[in-house]
């Protein structure tokens, strides 16, 4: 009977391990530089930003990638993507949407106009996956957390959604980005962290909290303590962000 247990035991570690290695992530990776409304001032680093997101999940080798910039980062493209490429996630897969460029309280200044946080919730909503996430590089981006919708409606149908928002700012903070640089300053943060400066316990996986506590005490030594990352939502700390 105790071989029986030991053999059952055996095989549920080597499934979940299987899992872990099969598990994918779908990247919708966005940044907006120039925009179509002239009061909008353009901005440096947000296509680089987006292209360097786009290559540390292309090198991870088990993900899929659309790289949206400027004139294709329209409202409609974003959204139709994203439900294209989020449909085909399983349950323990990843779904992540990256977005760099100017913010507004409660979503993103996309190319055309103004993408709401519900909008985009609205579409992760409708995938299967349960490791839902939106990294933003864009200023008083934590002002997201303060959105309250008048849809009643909308409420009961997103009220049981678990999504991670890692926020480069707090509401009050612009995110920071140099002319020097090849990235704004949270980008910087979280492509080393992505690459595995982040992983502490060195199992390959890099969690919520181990992205979180790397990324926001880099940005905030870096910014001398300007800017401050938010990580905000109703998930797991060890939820997994990256699997190498």
């Amino acid at each position: 009977m105790n071989r029986v247990k030991q053999t059952i035991a055996t095989l549920a570690i080597m499934i979940m391990v299987c899992s872990v290695a099969t598990a994918k992530t779908y990247v919708v990776s966005v940044g907006v530089k120039t925009y179509k409304n002239p009061k909008l001032n353009t901005l440096h680093l947000p296509v680089n930003d987006a292209q360097t997101v786009k290559y540390i999940y292309d090198k991870n080798g088990n993900s899929e990638v659309i790289f949206l910039a400027d004139s294709y980062a329209t409202k409609q493209n974003i959204l139709a993507q994203m439900k294209r490429l989020y449909a085909r996630a399983s349950e323990n897969d990843i779904i992540l949407l990256f977005f760099s460029g100017h913010g507004y309280q409660g979503g993103f200044s996309v190319y055309d106009g103004n993408l709401s946080y519900s909008s985009i919730r609205n579409v992760m909503a409708s995938s299967r996956s349960k490791n839902k996430m939106i990294f933003a590089d864009a200023c008083y981006s934590g002002q997201m957390r303060g959105q309250k919708s008048n849809s009643q409606s909308n409420s009961n149908e997103l009220k049981n959604l678990n999504v991670m928002l890692f926020l480069s700012s707090r509401s009050s903070e612009t995110s920071i980005e140099r002319r020097g640089d090849s990235n704004g300053i949270f980008t910087t943060a979280l492509q080393a962290a992505l690459r595995g400066n982040a992983d502490k316990n060195r199992d390959r996986v890099i969690t919520a909290k181990e992205l979180f506590d790397y990324v926001s005490s880099r940005v905030s030594t870096e910014t001398r303590g300007k800017q401050h990352p938010v990580m905000w939502g109703k998930f797991s700390d060890n939820m997994p962000v990256i699997k190498w």
